[in-house]
């Protein structure tokens, strides 16, 4: 997987990954979940989930339980293919749990993404954890 496709459209892909990972941080409902589409699927290391929906009542879950979120991503590569596009994204997280601890975690997005209305959005994210970090209090 390599770069490839039109640099407008790799253009706009960036900036929803970019888009996604400042909703996190700001922790903005909203913002993250208009970068997915309707249908979309959401696997975490073998947890999936299935539907913007579900996808998004299981992040406001997730998210309630730290006190502290830092992400940041980088895609490591983004190919189009007319309506429909892949990549893999990089991301890294601080985590700080309400009950305590630091998790600093490293991990990979294998996203697909398909062109709706003129505007990109996740149609499926696989993440795979690359390192994990935990420490407790």
């Amino acid at each position: 997987m390599a770069f490839s496709g039109p640099l407008e459209d790799r253009l706009a892909i960036r900036e929803l990954v970019d888009t996604y990972s400042d909703a996190v941080a700001r922790r903005d409902a909203d913002a993250w979940s208009a970068t997915w589409t309707d249908d979309a699927i959401w696997d975490l290391a073998g947890m999936k989930v299935e539907g913007k929906e579900a996808i998004v009542q299981m992040w406001l879950g997730a998210m309630g339980t730290f006190e502290f979120v830092a992400f940041h991503a980088t895609p490591g590569a983004i190919e189009i293919d007319g309506e429909t596009a892949t990549a893999r994204v990089y991301v890294s997280e601080v985590l700080v749990p309400k009950d305590g601890g630091l998790r600093r975690v490293e991990g990979a997005y294998d996203d697909q993404f398909r062109k709706e209305g003129g505007a990109w959005r996740f149609s499926h994210r696989g993440y795979n954890i690359l390192h994990d970090d935990t420490q407790a209090d």
